[in-house]
């Protein structure tokens, strides 16, 4: 049966918005301390060079992600401090994470926001029945993801610093994200945290689209029997 327009339009933006619900919900997924337990014990995982043990970066670390997800503002990460009394971080690397926390704040109301989009557009294909092309574009969606994200961990595996970079350069101004090696942040999170960052939400993304992929294709074929 040939589609209206508007379902035409209705299926693309399904197809679409797909990708980034998976992502951001698997960044989600990694905004919890439970990632950060994980990622300190992965074997090869580097020690701090100057001394900062386990337990400080796991008391440490669930800070930052604490300040990402409330509503406090800078004063939140500017207060804290280490055991002898020193500030946690310097004045730049508080600038940072207010950076990031705008980032993550827009990151996550963006993935609310298509999540109702996505369940609006499911209720009313229940309701005016076209579920099965709603089921069609979902397919179309996880198989759109898949290919971008392996696109994206073939660019980590072949040049992860040059993605990193090019990440940075898109979402933060100037230099803002350089540090010292003897800064915090990059003691709490070595460029091996962000490479594993990244082939996480890889894999969590890749599973979500892989399980949808699956699942609505096994109902169409039921369907057909």
């Amino acid at each position: 049966m040939k589609q209206s327009a508007g379902l035409t339009l209705l299926g693309w933006l399904v197809t679409l918005v797909l990708p980034f619900v998976f992502l951001f919900t698997s960044v989600r997924l990694l905004l919890t301390p439970a990632f950060v337990n994980i990622e300190y014990r992965m074997p090869g995982f580097p020690e701090d060079a100057y001394g900062m043990t386990m337990e400080q970066r796991l008391r440490y670390t669930p800070i930052m992600l604490e300040y990402l997800l409330n509503d406090q503002g800078p004063a939140f990460l500017a207060d804290q401090t280490f055991d002898d009394g020193n500030p946690l971080l310097n004045e730049r690397e508080v600038g940072h994470m207010e950076d990031v926390k705008e980032l993550t704040r827009i990151v996550l109301n963006v993935w609310m926001l298509l999540l109702a989009l996505l369940v609006g557009a499911g209720a009313a294909a229940w309701y005016f029945s076209f579920f099965p092309q709603f089921r069609a574009w979902l397919v179309r969606g996880a198989q759109l993801t898949i290919g971008l994200i392996i696109t994206i961990l073939i660019f980590v595996a072949l040049s992860f610093n040059a993605l990193f970079t090019a990440f940075h350069r898109i979402f933060f101004e100037g230099d803002t994200w350089l540090f010292q090696y003897s800064d915090t942040l990059i003691r709490l999170f070595p460029i091996r945290f962000w490479q594993d960052v990244f082939i996480a939400l890889g894999a969590l993304t890749l599973l979500g689209a892989g399980l949808i992929w699956w699942v609505f294709t096994r109902l169409k074929i039921k369907d057909r029997e």
